[in-house]
């Protein structure tokens, strides 16, 4: 690789530096020798994103994504690492299934982490090897699309977890309150539709289970897709007493709310639904406190003809890779409720550190660290259309909104992954 100078650049504290790539990784710019100059005033250099909640689709008979259209898109967002889940086909709950999702992600456009199941199958019965799959590199066990009903399964999950030095993710929805058929938050469901109801209830009845056996075994919880505010309360108070839990928000639930499902467009149908606006404000607003830690995408890209459907029937999910920093900037950054700083924060050193990457990414941006960021331009705006990403997923809930447009180069360990246009 060529040597790269940045000059000029504006870091997320808001100093202004020059940054040198040679070889992989940050060097002082006076050991380059004839480096590619790219001037970059007026630019902010962030470390690269890291996504804890990636659906990459892969492997499956008919995937609505690949590994290789997935990473890239993670690329044109600034993510230079994801977290696959585990609900592929067939699902990654075995040592011998991470090792070939593993095979999988080597000409990938970002690091790829591979996500096991914390139940064969995602059954919900019967504990997956979490043991063989944590001596494959594994360090988070979900199965995310489903949660975990039985409160003694996930205590044993928990207690393994624990022991193996792994975090367990729950994807928190009480089946009895919202079963499989649900899709509609409180504030549209009718009180005589029960059987399409998603209420509050569903979700912080099991994030506070959840919060006591991890208070019970001492195991580290994370929390899927955070989209209440009574949710947001049991977490706090769960961090009030020490309990080890991290949660997370997507971007979508920061910025879309619940009248958007009034066209009866399946391109909002999501698993947790789009809420109310005051679930949309406690969310943010925890998000800048710190009580929900990260922000992760869902991004869930689905073939069209299962999107096509009355809206029932349809898959639920939404693609979110290319534009999560543009979300959070315009819902966060721009109405001064983030710094650069907590975006940084938030969208790479924590995550980073919940999925125990941070030896490599999430890094400080100084000589001798991987040379691992994202360079963006805030300024930047465009009109979202959902036909010129890289995703293969259509289902872009964004299409046709008019938001930031700021990633411009992002640099995995000194690979050059995603370049736009306009610094050309």
């Amino acid at each position: 690789m060529a040597d790269l100078l940045i000059t000029d650049v504006t870091l997320p504290d808001g100093r202004r530096v020059d940054l040198g790539i040679h070889d992989q990784m940050l060097v002082d710019p006076a050991d380059l020798i004839r480096p590619t100059l790219i001037r970059a005033s007026g630019l902010i250099a962030l470390p690269g994103l890291v996504d804890l909640h990636t659906h990459l689709r892969e492997p499956s008979p008919h995937p609505a994504e690949t590994i290789a259209t997935g990473t890239a898109a993670a690329a044109r967002g600034g993510f230079t690492a994801v977290f696959a889940m585990a609900n592929t086909n067939p699902v990654t709950d075995t040592a011998s299934r991470a090792r070939d999702m593993a095979a999988r992600t080597r000409a990938a456009s970002a690091e790829v982490l591979t996500v096991g199941a914390i139940t064969d199958g995602l059954d919900g019965a019967t504990l997956s090897d979490m043991a063989g799959m944590r001596a494959e590199g594994v360090t988070y066990f979900s199965d995310d699309g489903r949660c975990v009903m039985d409160a003694g399964l996930m205590r044993r999950a928990m207690l393994d977890a624990r022991a193996l030095g792994a975090v367990v993710g729950q994807h928190c929805q009480d089946h009895t309150l919202a079963g499989a058929d649900a899709y509609l938050p409180d504030c549209c469901s009718p009180a005589s539709e029960d059987s399409i109801a998603w209420p509050w209830s569903a979700e912080s009845t099991i994030v506070a289970r959840d919060v006591q056996l991890s208070l019970d075994t001492r195991a580290r919880l994370h929390v899927c897709h955070v989209s209440t505010a009574e949710s947001v309360d049991v977490i706090r108070w769960a961090k009030s007493r020490g309990i080890p839990v991290t949660a997370e928000v997507t971007p979508h639930h920061l910025l879309l709310g619940a009248d958007l499902l009034a066209s009866a467009d399946t391109t909002f149908k999501v698993n947790p639904p789009l809420r109310s606006d005051e679930d949309r404000d406690a969310v943010r607003h925890a998000l800048a406190d710190g009580t929900i830690d990260i922000v992760a995408t869902d991004h869930a890209p689905h073939l069209a003809s299962d999107k096509d459907k009355p809206f029932p029937s349809a898959k639920p999910g939404m693609v979110g890779l290319e534009w999560a920093l543009a979300v959070v900037q315009h819902t966060m950054v721009d109405t001064g409720l983030m710094t650069w700083t907590d975006v940084a924060r938030r969208m790479s050193h924590e995550p980073a550190r919940i999925g125990q990457i941070s030896s490599r990414q999430g890094r400080p941006l100084t000589p001798g660290e991987p040379a691992t960021l994202t360079l963006i331009d805030p300024a930047r705006r465009t009109v979202v259309d959902r036909d010129a990403a890289v995703t293969q997923g259509r289902n872009n809930p964004y299409h046709g909104m008019e938001l930031p447009d700021p990633i411009l180069a992002t640099f995995w360990a000194g690979r050059s992954t995603y370049r736009s246009p306009a610094l050309m």
